[in-house]
């Protein structure tokens, strides 16, 4: 392998690592938002002893995305410095302004979100999560913006005096607000919603079905499972949806790839599951007829381009995309699936409680999630190839021209063996919290909460105990 294939490789590694992360910070975060929120309205102590136990949870989550997003900035330098050099000036501007508005909001309340539950009230408390999540969900705007320009570029120039050729900014409204942008960052922010009341439903019923901390997880399932359900099914039926639209009517050899759709076709089918034949040009599977017509264009009747079409276009890997595409439209769905059958059993006299196949069912919602919402991001990624910046900078030209094949294999060996220690050590200390559980608040609480600073004049006005002594 080239030093191109070896990058392509190890950017897919390492970006797909990093993306387990993430959406579980963003959607774990709007479930600590919700939560808190109960506490300050109830006062119901089980909330805010639910409330310590998930901010540790998303303390752990948001320390490895933190460690293994940053790889992403370097590789651009080192990987991509003809794509870097070629886009510097629009992609770089909004990585910049991710990093300068949304990384540093979020950071900077980080602190307080962790440690602030024995230091200020709840009201103050909650305010710092609410600034946190905002933060991760100001950095996702940002990220899936410029991702989102490489899908649907616009708002630029291409500038060859003085060298080297670039592409320049002309419009930054344009670059922000690309054809394909809003589609996109809705479906990202509701997959990651879904995910994070994934993850409460799975400890919630783990909880359950081992018979331990029964009261807290019901409660947390009854706030977390409805929630679910909304998540999971808008984003299949609305969201997703919507960005089927916008593959149609900016992606449309990107569309065609992603069913093996070779010869045009009216009332298209869409495949459930298959196999492409790239060698002889077939797709054979099991397929729902007209039903691609319908999603693409509202019409049964309507008839969907070909690859063929576009020809002398290059179409992205067929089979890989086609395979990636299909798991997330069937387990997508599957997903929206297990919480409708959950909430059904809720409904009917509780007996969600008791029925150990949908509980177990519950407890894999999770890990379901992440590969549904990976495979989503794969989609979105091969499907564009191969093309870096879609229709303008191909990606074999975006590599670095003197980077040595050799290299690339230690770092990438590098990256294994590193990232396989760190996933065995979040996932070793993410089940050690789990298997703890929540804390009795008389173990986390050090100051009563009645004492603690609740609102701004508070923090200013307000002498703070000292170690050792009593409150005021």
């Amino acid at each position: 392998m080239d030093a191109e294939a070896l990058s392509r490789l190890q950017f897919a590694l390492t970006i797909s690592f990093h993306f387990i992360y993430p959406p579980l910070s963003m959607g774990l975060g709007l479930m600590l938002v919700i939560i808190g929120a109960i506490y300050v309205r109830t006062k119901d102590p089980k909330w805010r002893r639910l409330s310590f136990f998930w901010v540790k949870v998303y303390g752990l989550i948001f320390a490895l995305g933190v460690a293994t997003g940053v790889v992403q900035e370097f590789e651009f330098g080192t990987n991509w410095a003809e794509y870097s050099r070629f886009v510097g000036n629009v992609f770089g501007s909004l990585l910049a302004a991710e990093g300068v508005f949304a990384f540093f909001l979020e950071g900077g309340f980080l602190g307080l979100m962790l440690f602030g539950g024995n230091r200020l009230g709840p009201r103050l408390w909650l305010f710092s999560i609410v600034m946190v999540v905002f933060g991760a969900h100001f950095s996702a705007l940002w990220i899936v913006m410029a991702n989102s320009w490489m899908q649907t570029p616009a708002g630029y120039t291409i500038a060859t005096d003085p060298a080297p050729t670039r592409a320049v900014m002309t419009n930054f409204w344009e670059v922000v607000f690309t054809k394909s942008f809003i589609p996109r960052i809705m479906h990202v922010f509701v997959a990651s919603w879904t995910v994070g009341a994934a993850l409460m439903l799975s400890v919630s019923s783990w909880y359950l079905l081992k018979k331990r901390h029964i009261e807290l997880a019901k409660s947390n399932l009854k706030v977390a499972l409805p929630l679910f359900i909304l998540f999971a099914t808008t984003n299949v039926v609305i969201f997703g949806a919507n960005q089927a639209v916008e593959v149609t009517q900016n992606q449309p050899l990107k569309l065609a790839s992603m069913e093996g759709l070779y010869q045009s076709e009216s009332c298209a089918r869409m495949y459930v599951v298959g196999w492409v034949d790239e060698t002889t040009q077939t797709t054979t599977g099991i397929s729902i007829p007209c039903l691609l017509s319908f999603l693409a264009y509202q019409d049964i009747n309507a008839t969907v381009a070909g690859i063929d079409s576009f020809a002398p276009a290059p179409p992205p890997p067929i089979n890989l995309l086609f395979q990636v595409y299909h798991y997330m439209i069937v387990m997508g769905p599957a997903l929206a699936g297990i919480g409708v059958l959950a909430g059904l059993w809720f409904l009917w006299r509780r007996r969600l409680f008791e029925s150990r196949f949908v509980l177990w069912l519950l407890v894999l919602t999770v890990f379901i999630g992440e590969t549904v919402i990976t495979a989503g991001w794969w989609t979105a990624e091969i499907g564009r190839q191969p093309w870096i910046v879609y229709d303008v900078m191909k990606t074999a030209n975006g590599v670095s021209p003197v980077l040595p094949a050799y290299e690339v294999v230690f770092s990438i060996i590098m990256f294994i063996g590193l990232y396989s220690l760190l996933f065995l050590l979040f996932i070793y200390l993410l089940n050690r919290k789990i298997q703890a559980g929540p804390e009795e608040l008389e173990e986390v609480e050090t100051v009563a909460v009645g004492s603690l600073p609740d609102t701004f004049r508070d923090v200013f006005r307000r002498q703070q105990p000292r170690a050792g002594e009593e409150p005021p």
